[in-house]
């Protein structure tokens, strides 16, 4: 698949450059090295977030059109976009240790992203546990669009709270110190490569159990 190989070497060009700029972005003056982590939680939220995107836009599709593989390509998006969920979820803590002096807080963005990604993980335990049945996969469709609807909320959740919250307002185009701005968008353009990576390899591998599961059928 070209788009597989595409997004591979792609990925295979961005992930040294972007580490090496991570490593020359300057140090924070409050929050010190441990700002660093931005560069790695803030790029795979977007990549969280463009998964469930695609999850509810390919589950659009199939709705729409009864193509097998729009689900395919629906589920396979799901798969990776709480892969990079759980990757936010895990950074954060570790940010917020440093930062804060403590692990956790119910605040209201921090609430919300894991609210998202128990949504999405019980969007795969749904297709794992109801089969590979028509019936299932527009179901499942119907959840993906509707969990979608958590992510304004999710990336608004600061100005929904007036401010009260543990988390810093969202990036603006001028948040980012002298230095920082290269290595952040280096991040999520990395992230968003290996994103279209591992969802390629994914709709592939889903591809082919379906081909094998028919043919044990027929």
């Amino acid at each position: 698949m070209m788009w597989f190989r595409t997004t591979g070497w792609l990925s295979a060009l961005l992930v040294p450059v972007y580490l090496f700029s991570v490593s020359q972005a300057p140090i924070d003056a409050t929050q010190g090295v441990a700002q660093k982590i931005l560069y790695v939680h803030v790029p795979c939220a977007f990549a969280a977030y463009l998964g469930f995107l695609l999850t509810a836009i390919f589950g659009a599709f199939y709705l729409a059109t009864n193509k097998r593989h729009h689900d395919h390509m629906a589920a396979a998006a799901a798969e990776v976009g709480v892969l990079f969920c759980g990757l936010v979820i895990v950074s954060g803590p570790i940010w917020a240790k440093a930062t804060w002096g403590h692990w956790w807080s119910w605040d209201l963005r921090l609430t919300l992203t894991l609210l998202l990604f128990l949504i999405y993980v019980a969007y795969l335990l749904l297709r794992e546990f109801t089969g590979d049945s028509e019936r299932a996969a527009r179901f499942s469709a119907v959840y993906g669009i509707a969990g979608l609807f958590v992510i304004p909320i999710n990336y608004f959740a600061i100005d929904l709270a007036g401010g009260r919250t543990m988390h810093p307002e969202n990036l603006k185009g001028d948040s980012l110190g002298s230095g920082m701005t290269l290595p952040f968008l280096l991040g999520v353009a990395t992230a968003f490569s290996v994103f279209f990576y591992l969802w390629a390899k994914r709709v592939s591998l889903r591809v082919a159990h379906a081909r094998l599961e028919a043919r044990k059928r027929s």
